[in-house]
C-alpha cells in the first residue's frame, strides 16, 4: 500500500492562516511489511527519525494506538522547512495511514478535524486533505472551509537554500493591529479572494502583492522577496507572495510566461527553480 500527500502554498499572500492551496510535490509513504518496532526508510537526513517517533508514525498511533509495527519506506519531494508544507504532510500522512490500516475508519471530515486539532490552523492541512484551493477557517474544534479548483493558472516556486522554521518566523509577528491596520488588512484580503474566485487574476494579484498580516514583518529575512517580484511582473505576472512562512516565494502568473520566469530566475543564485502545477486530488491511496 502506498500513500500520496501533495505538498501546498499557504497564505497567498493576505490570505493568512486561511488560505492555502495543493500543488504536485509529494510525500509518499509505502507500506512494506509487518515488523517487530517501527521502522520508517528515508534519505532525509539523521535529523528526521526512523522509529515511533517520526510524525508520520506518531500521528498515526495518536489516532490508533493499536496499529501493529510496519516497516515503511519514504519517498520525499516537499522542501523541509521551506514553506510548502512539509510537516503537515506528514501529520496527513500519519492520518491517513491510521484510516487505512487502523479498525475505525475515518469520514473526510473526521480527517480534517484531526488534522486541524494537531496543527492548530487549517491553511496547509485543509487543502493537503482536500486538494485545490481551500479558504477555511478553524476556532475552538468548529472548520468551515470552502474548497475550488483554480483553472488557468501557472505557478513558478523560487525556493532558496536556507530553511525557515515556522516558530522562528512567527516570533517576528505583531501581537497586535490597530483597528485601522485590521480593516485595511482584512478589506485587501476579501477582495482579493473575490477576484481569484471569479477568475479576475490580475486584480486578485495586485492586492496578493499588499498583504499587512505577515509579509511586511517576514521580508527582513528574506530580502529575495522584492528581487523574484521586481522579475516577476517584468514577466507579466499576476502577483508574488511568501508561502506559508517561507522560504519558498511562490509566483502566479499566465501559464505560456511559466518557461520564461523560471529560465529568468534560474540565473539568480543560491535558489531551486520550480514549475509547479495546482492539483485537485488531496491526501489519497496510490
Amino acid at each position: 500500500m502506498k500513500i500520496k500527500v501533495p505538498a501546498t502554498s499557504a497564505n497567498v499572500g493576505c490570505g493568512f492562516d486561511s488560505m492555502g492551496f495543493a500543488v504536485n510535490l509529494y510525500l509518499e509513504v509505502e507500506v512494506l511489511e509487518e515488523s517487530d518496532t517501527w521502522q520508517v526508510i528515508h534519505d532525509l537526513g539523521e535529523t528526521i527519525p526512523t522509529d515511533e517517533t517520526n510524525l508520520i508514525v506518531s500521528s498515526a498511533l495518536e489516532i490508533a494506538p493499536d496499529l501493529s509495527p510496519k516497516v515503511l519506506r519514504i519517498t520525499n519531494e516537499v522542501p523541509v522547512e521551506r514553506g510548502l508544507g512539509s510537516s503537515s504532510t506528514a501529520l496527513v500522512a500519519g492520518i491517513e495511514l491510521a484510516h487505512q490500516l487502523g479498525r475505525v475508519k475515518l469520514s473526510l471530515e473526521e480527517k480534517l478535524q484531526l488534522a486541524c486539532a494537531a496543527e492548530g490552523h487549517p491553511d496547509n492541512v485543509a487543502p493537503a486533505i482536500l486538494g485545490g484551493f481551500v479558504v477555511s477557517h478553524y476556532e475552538a474544534g468548529s472548520l468551515s472551509y470552502v474548497r475550488t479548483d483554480l483553472a488557468d493558472i501557472g505557478l513558478v516556486a523560487f525556493i532558496p537554500d536556507r530553511k525557515m522554521s515556522t516558530e522562528a518566523m512567527r516570533q517576528v509577528l505583531p501581537t497586535a493591529l490597530t483597528y485601522q491596520e485590521a480593516v485595511r488588512a482584512s478589506s485587501t484580503a476579501n477582495t482579493m479572494l473575490a477576484h481569484l474566485l471569479t477568475g479576475n487574476f490580475k486584480e486578485a494579484g495586485k492586492l496578493m502583492e499588499r498583504d499587512l498580516f505577515h509579509e511586511p514583518y517576514r521580508q527582513t529575512l528574506l530580502p529575495e522577496l522584492d528581487k523574484v517580484r521586481t522579475l516577476a511582473r517584468a514577466q507579466g505576472a499576476y502577483g508574488t507572495y511568501l508561502s506559508g512562512a517561507g522560504s519558498t516565494i511562490m509566483t502566479l502568473l499566465p501559464v505560456d510566461r511559466v518557461a520564461n520566469l523560471v529560465s529568468l530566475l534560474s540565473n539568480v543564485q543560491g535558489a531551486s527553480v520550480v514549475p509547479l502545477q495546482m492539483v485537485a486530488k488531496g491526501a489519497h491511496q496510490a
